[in-house]
């Protein structure tokens, strides 16, 4: 297996029911903060954080990626993703240079077009309609590729002759301007296909618990035929870096009685097939809880973290930075060493 780095991924929610340990938006945001600073303690390599509009889960990335930024110093901070069809590309360009300059370079940014949210086309609130004869998909494809050429760095923008202030020669680019943080997006690709089309433009993937079921092969295999169509793609393409590509994964080594009261009764883990919206079936991958021995043995069957050289441990952020760190941590001790990730 390939050395790893393993991140965590949370999607942030927050909810005053009973037991929940975050039970507001600021304590969503708040014990984030705290629990990448934990993990970057505790030697994880990422803290990454899901994007949803309309729910109380985390919905504008960057303020919080910043203040990560500004807290840590080592640790990858990310996105796993953004849903581009929401997106002002430019302006998104300045809020992530701004991030990735805070933190040192450390941004790592997922982006795709997105899953069913909590409205009916959301994005239309937002100020956003496809063009005609397109679809929301293209939408969010067409924002990326502005995103990505504005990365680039090239100036685009005719300079007022009579500015405020002086101006560099040649047409402006937006500011501030990350060199090297276009090399860091990444695609949350659901399908082979637009795995393939990720690869064409140069950015890294993103592959979740989640695609799109598209051979009914157990989700690890289909997901590990995905990243190697990505792979073979980018070697096509002709692309001069190496890639890079993540799983996520729900992964619970049960060492102590808190994880066995938590997820020692769950069932042993199967696949699950559902639907997405009304004519895209998909298939979601298992969670894993077991004793540290036999969750070494489960993993090494899964051949998409084989494939991967990045893993995302969802955490069930409700439970409380201290929980969550212990789950990160009981990872990185009894499993990723026996597993030659570490």
């Amino acid at each position: 297996m390939l050395v790893k780095k393993i991140g965590f991924l949370s999607f942030g929610h927050w909810s005053a029911s009973p037991g929940s340990g975050t039970r507001s938006a600021s304590d969503a945001l708040l014990q984030s903060i705290d629990l990448a600073v934990a993990a970057e303690e505790l030697g994880a390599d990422g803290a990454y954080f899901r994007v949803h509009h309309f729910a109380r889960q985390l919905g504008s990335p960057f303020p919080l990626l910043a203040a990560i930024g500004a807290r840590t110093s080592r640790i990858e901070i990310g996105t796993a993703v953004i849903d581009m069809r929401y997106e002002n590309p430019l302006y998104m360009a300045e809020d992530a240079g701004a991030a990735d300059l805070i933190a040192g370079g450390r941004l790592q940014l997922g982006i795709s077009r997105g899953s069913p949210e909590q409205v009916l086309d959301g994005w239309r609130y937002f100020g956003y309609q496809p063009q005609e004869g397109q679809t929301d998909a293209d939408m969010a494809r067409a924002h990326t590729q502005v995103l990505l050429e504005t990365l680039d760095g090239e100036g685009f923008a005719q300079p007022n002759p009579r500015p405020m202030f002086p101006n560099p020669p040649g047409l402006l680019r937006l500011e501030p301007y990350s060199p090297g943080l276009r090399d860091r997006i990444w695609w949350g690709a659901a399908s082979q296909r637009t795995a393939i089309w990720a690869a064409g433009l140069g950015v890294n993937l993103q592959s979740s618990t989640l695609i799109t079921n598209e051979s009914g092969k157990p989700f690890h295999l289909q997901q590990a035929e995905q990243i190697q169509a990505f792979r073979d793609a980018w070697q096509q393409a002709g692309h001069e870096r190496e890639p890079r590509v993540s799983v996520s994964r729900s992964i619970f080594a049960l060492v102590d009685d808190r994880d066995r009261a938590y997820f020692g009764r769950r069932d042993p883990g199967t696949d699950e097939i559902g639907f997405i919206d009304a004519s895209t079936q998909a298939i979601f991958g298992r969670t894993y809880a077991a004793e540290p021995e036999a969750l070494i043995q489960q993993l090494k069957e899964d051949e998409a973290i084989q494939a991967a050289d990045t893993l995302l441990l969802t955490v069930p952020n409700q439970l409380g930075v201290d929980y969550n760190a212990h789950v990160i941590d009981s990872i990185l001790t009894h499993v990723a060493p026996a597993l030659g990730w570490r």
